[in-house]
């Protein structure tokens, strides 16, 4: 398949709410749209790098200006018939995954397209549906965060995510259990702690959660840290900002750094390396749950076809379009297929575009 024509977006959409994390409050979503043209079709990708360097050391400047200027014209008017073909010609860039998982998302859904199959069937997937959970950002009150639980576990979200960071974190995980004794939680620390804090991460052991996702910074450190912690608490330890590529899945697998790993196509480089990631974690027994960026309905709907791949057996952070956004750029809109589900495609390719 020659690639005839590349098109880069920047673009900045509201959010409907302040999302708050450990890094900051976020009022907007920057994020990064491909349009890729070849063998008599076009299709869409999408990368979401967030607006500050504080998640990851790519940014969404940063990003476009990668694409734009040193790999997208690496790729116009060649012959890219696997996806290693693709990645070959980026190869001479280091790091970078963000811009080049855009790139990469964009060459599988046009592939889809061009063989007349949805997504998630080239990737290698079969369901219908995906799980998806509900997740909650620091909220102004405990009151507020029950209320938004009680909602989600009535509208049948197998799983409940909680952002958990200096100042709301074990009183309001405290507080949760008690209130919903036999829900499945899991709390989000968006590396903001240190092995200083291991005895924290040990009082969260009798909770009972799914798993503590990313407790501690991702520095030169990050792998041999968190295989320290692990080996020191009962609760898995999921990875997420330390999983850039499939090398470093390959380094926390043999140090024993966790016991669950997030993958968000973005942040690892893309579907090719997803589908590494995922294959290689089930050799050794690790399951994987795909993660989401806050990315348009375009960015979500490519997550829901990744997580139909085995060995994704914890529900997705996919939502509904109307969760984070009044009025998504993608269209058609992310809409619930039934409780805590997600349809995924049932045309070529996806179905949703800008």
């Amino acid at each position: 398949m020659k690639i005839e024509a590349i098109d880069v977006h920047w673009v900045r959409v509201p959010l409907a709410f302040v999302w708050r994390t450990s890094y900051a409050d976020q009022h907007v979503t920057d994020t990064i749209l491909v349009r890729m043209e070849g063998g008599g079709h076009q299709a869409w990708g999408e990368s979401c790098p967030v607006y500050i360097p504080a998640y990851s050391a790519e940014h969404t400047l940063a990003t476009f200006h990668t694409l734009r200027e040193h790999m997208a014209p690496r790729l116009i008017g060649q012959d890219l018939d696997r996806p290693q073909d693709l990645l070959d010609r980026l190869a001479f860039i280091k790091g970078n995954e963000f811009a080049r998982a855009a790139l990469d998302i964009a060459w599988w859904a046009l592939e889809a397209r061009c063989r007349g199959l949805p997504l998630h069937r080239v990737l290698g997937g079969s369901a219908d549906r995906v799980a998806v959970g509900a997740d909650f950002g620091i909220q102004d009150s405990l009151d507020l965060l029950m209320a938004k639980i009680q909602g989600a576990l009535d509208a049948g979200f197998p799983r409940i995510k909680l952002k958990f960071r200096p100042g709301w974190d074990l009183f309001m995980v405290e507080a949760v259990r008690a209130t919903f004794p036999r829900a499945t939680f899991h709390v989000d620390c968006n590396a903001a702690y240190s092995p200083a804090d291991t005895d924290l991460f040990r009082a969260l052991d009798r909770y009972g959660l799914a798993m503590i996702e990313q407790p501690l910074a991702d520095d030169g450190m990050s792998l041999v840290n968190h295989a320290e912690l692990q080996q020191r608490i009962g609760t898995p330890i999921c990875l997420d900002e330390s999983i850039q590529s499939p090398a470093h899945a390959e380094a926390a697998i043999r140090l024993k750094s966790c016991r669950v790993v997030n993958i968000k196509m973005a942040r690892v480089g893309g579907l090719t390396a997803s589908r590494q990631i995922q294959a290689r974690c089930a050799q050794d027994g690790i399951p994987c749950w795909v993660g989401g960026m806050l990315e348009t309905a375009v960015g979500a709907a490519i997550c829901a076809e990744l997580a139909t791949l085995p060995n994704f057996t914890y529900p997705a952070d996919v939502f509904p379009s109307s969760y984070f956004y009044e009025n998504d750029l993608g269209k058609p809109e992310i809409v619930l297929s039934g409780p805590g589900e997600i349809a995924t495609s049932t045309v070529p390719g996806i179905a949703q575009e800008p």
